[in-house]
């Protein structure tokens, strides 16, 4: 897939950013945004809110969209991590997040690639690799310290991907489930060096 199909989102892209971002969340994003709806809100709406706002990590401007034929394909979500990360407020965040903060914490100075994942019906295409290779181009230039993304151990074709582009495990911690989720074992940071 070209890269010239890859572009920066805007907050047109809300709807897909939020649907990818729980894709590659494995429904943590769903169920987080679950525990806050209010009276007639579903937790996609807070999800889609949260992804159209132009400032906070989870935000269109830290997103990519993959298109194939005119239609959105995949994205892509990074940022840099400051140096060091600020964990003041840990004790107060809920359990199922915690490990995945603390993991951030051993990534200082990295660009985090904290949500990617392709619709079912544009996988095995390169979608996956090229929006990694728009990631690195963006870390290259933000985050000093290389890129980093963290992985449920089970997901093995994930991490598989992530190998392949040079992505290699730092550090683990164990995974906190919560309703619907099928996987069990250890959320995997994986970091690898600008090349």
């Amino acid at each position: 897939m070209p890269d010239s199909l890859i572009r920066r989102a805007t907050s047109r892209d809300a709807t897909d950013i939020t649907a990818i971002v729980d894709m590659a969340g494995e429904g943590l994003p769903a169920y987080i945004w679950s525990q806050i709806v209010g009276v007639g809100q579903s937790p996609f709406e807070i999800g889609r809110t949260r992804a159209m706002r132009s400032d906070g990590a989870f935000s269109y401007r830290n997103a990519h969209i993959a298109e194939v034929d005119n239609q959105a394909a995949g994205a892509v979500i990074c940022y840099p991590l400051s140096d060091p990360v600020d964990l003041g407020n840990i004790n107060k965040m809920h359990e199922i997040g915690r490990p995945l903060a603390l993991l951030e914490a051993e990534a200082p100075g990295h660009c985090y690639v904290t949500a990617l994942a392709v619709y079912p019906e544009f996988r095995r295409r390169g979608v996956g690799a090229s929006l990694l290779k728009n990631a690195d181009a963006i870390g290259r230039t933000s985050a000093p310290n290389g890129m980093t993304i963290i992985v449920a151990s089970e997901n093995r074709g994930a991490r598989r991907l992530y190998e392949r582009v040079g992505y290699s495990a730092k550090a683990s911690r164990p995974l906190v489930g919560f309703p619907g989720f099928k996987r069990g074992g250890e959320w995997v940071l994986m970091t690898k060096p600008h090349s």
